[in-house]
């Protein structure tokens, strides 16, 4: 009986798995193209190993309107911050800049949703950290935007990194 249960959990957990591994595929494979602009990092943490750590100049615009309560510190972001959306404005280059927090209005042809997280006071996208092969780093030195694939519900997967000219670095 216990080796019936055993073997039905594992199936289990493996076609969750599987399903998940899917999912992302599909949302890479399909996904529209969005670029967002890195803002600067500590850099001496720019470029660790085979990573460089990421910040995005939208989370400071979303950080700066989030709500903000008074303490004996001074003013600071409220606990109950959390997850949500913004929406953007694509250009023509599919980059996004930041419009307003989303508060369910309509969107035009130009904008998009996007998911954020609120992680330790800090707003982030899909990952803070983009790895790379091993000594491939003095290429990635130019990277000025994160390239995304973004679904429906505006959830991100950063898929590449590009320069200046919005060109992804291969």
């Amino acid at each position: 009986m216990y080796r019936k249960i055993a073997l039905f959990s594992l199936v289990f957990i493996l076609a969750l798995v599987n399903w998940s591994i899917y999912q992302k595929e599909q949302h890479i494979k399909n996904g529209e193209v969005i670029y967002l602009k890195l803002a600067p990092v500590d850099p001496r943490s720019l470029m660790q190993g085979d990573y460089m750590a990421l910040r995005f100049d939208i989370a400071t615009k979303i950080y700066d309107r989030l709500p903000k309560s008074q303490n004996y510190r001074g003013w600071q972001h409220n606990a109950e911050a959390k997850d949500g959306r913004v929406v953007v404005a694509l250009n023509e280059k599919r980059v996004g800049s930041f419009l307003r927090l989303d508060e369910g209005e309509e969107l035009k042809i130009n904008e998009r949703l996007l998911v954020y997280r609120m992680r330790n006071g800090a707003v982030k996208f899909a990952t803070n950290a983009f790895f790379f092969e091993e000594g491939s780093a003095k290429k990635y030195e130019k990277a000025r935007f994160g390239k995304f694939r973004v679904n429906e519900e505006g959830e991100l997967l950063l898929v590449a990194m590009a320069d200046e000219n919005v060109t992804v670095i291969e």
